[in-house]
């Protein structure tokens, strides 16, 4: 079984995925995050077919609705959430199946009445939302929480897994990744050792936290399962792809038709530009050594080819032109040597390759 662990930044949120024989799910995606997890599917060639959240959450918005309309996958949700826009309302004992593999859905309301933990089937594994985290536990101060629910759903539902069982959490704010069903039950302060539902009501009830930071815009956005509200958006100026490593690209073929639309910029060296493999008809050369002192010759009005020997280099030159707030950029795949293997034409330049050399003004 594939299985990564991903993060959010921003809200400090864990996504997972986990797929067999290329099929797969994501639990948690973020919505901003989309297209780095779309793009580490399509690279591991994995079939998403469901979203699954563990709650309707309060800090990020969901990417399930982006999922469904960009690759067809379907969401997954508690029945007793509350939410519209779910394909699949699920409830205790059910199961979602990828490959000839099974998560099992557990009801663990308590943070919120439709918080889930889902288990992996030789439960080794589980992914706990907000319910468990590591040596501590979500609150339970707004949104239908209850501290005396989430207790018995944590050690009726997760403590009863085996110990060595791995429980992955939503969230964790000191950057840890995983703790295991038998730590937790010794060590964690809200809900391990002898601590009964008295002793955890009372630590729940004193824990005086701020109120959440994208709860006005999040908590809406995912009661509709991450569909905006508006579907409208503007138009994209090429079919770009952007990488798991986070690099916008565009294909050979694509550039090749739209030439006289972009600016390619070469960002090899000039006895590379000027050697065997050629180079593409009105490129400018400007070698990725030089781009950051020469940000200002560039226009932010024309959109951007950025093309070397195999697409290393023009990858991080795109990135460079992304951060100097350049909208329209993209990285050639595969660079030069994609191109000829597409057999696309190339120019071989002059003896004076000088005559191509980058110039003010372009």
């Amino acid at each position: 079984m594939l299985f990564r662990q991903l993060f959010d930044a921003k809200s400090s949120t864990y996504t997972y995925l986990l797929a067999d024989a290329r099929e797969g799910v994501l639990i948690d995606p973020v919505f901003e995050q989309f297209g780095r997890d779309a793009a580490l599917l399509r690279e591991l060639g994995v079939a998403l077919l469901y979203t699954l959240e563990t709650h309707v959450h309060a800090d990020h918005v969901t990417a399930a609705w982006l999922f469904k309309q960009r690759l067809g996958s379907r969401i997954v949700l508690a029945a007793s959430a509350g939410a519209t826009g779910a394909d699949v309302p699920v409830r205790e004992g059910d199961r979602i199946r990828f490959g000839q593999r099974s998560l099992e859905v557990r009801a663990t309301p308590g943070h919120t009445n439709g918080c889930l933990t889902y288990v992996l089937d030789d439960r080794s594994m589980a992914f706990s939302g907000d319910a468990l985290l590591v040596r501590a536990a979500g609150r339970t101060d707004f949104q239908q929480g209850d501290a005396r629910t989430l207790y018995r759903s944590v050690h009726d539902k997760i403590f009863t897994l085996p110990d060595e069982c791995l429980v992955y959490p939503g969230h964790d704010y000191q950057g840890r990744t995983v703790t295991s069903v038998g730590e937790e039950k010794q060590h964690n302060p809200r809900l391990g050792g002898e601590r009964s539902a008295d002793d955890f009501v009372g630590f729940m009830s004193n824990l005086g936290l701020p109120h959440p930071k994208q709860i006005d815009v999040a908590l809406p956005a995912n009661l509709r399962c991450g569909r905006p509200e508006t579907e409208e958006s503007a138009p994209a100026w090429a079919p770009v792809v952007r990488t798991f490593a986070g690099v916008p690209q565009v294909r050979p073929d694509w550039l090749e038709e739209h030439l006289d639309q972009v600016l390619v910029l070469d960002v090899r060296e000039p006895h590379e530009f000027s050697g065997e493999l050629g180079h593409i008809r009105g490129a400018t050369l400007l070698p990725v050594g030089q781009l950051r002192e020469r940000l200002g010759e560039l226009s932010k009005e024309r959109a951007i080819v950025v093309v070397c020997r195999s697409g290393g280099r023009s990858a991080q030159a795109s990135l460079i032109l992304e951060g100097a707030g350049f909208a329209r950029v993209a990285n050639l795949e595969g660079g030069m040597i994609r191109w000829r293997s597409h057999g696309l034409p190339v120019e071989l330049p002059p003896d004076d390759p000088g005559s191509h050399a980058f110039g003010a003004g372009i």
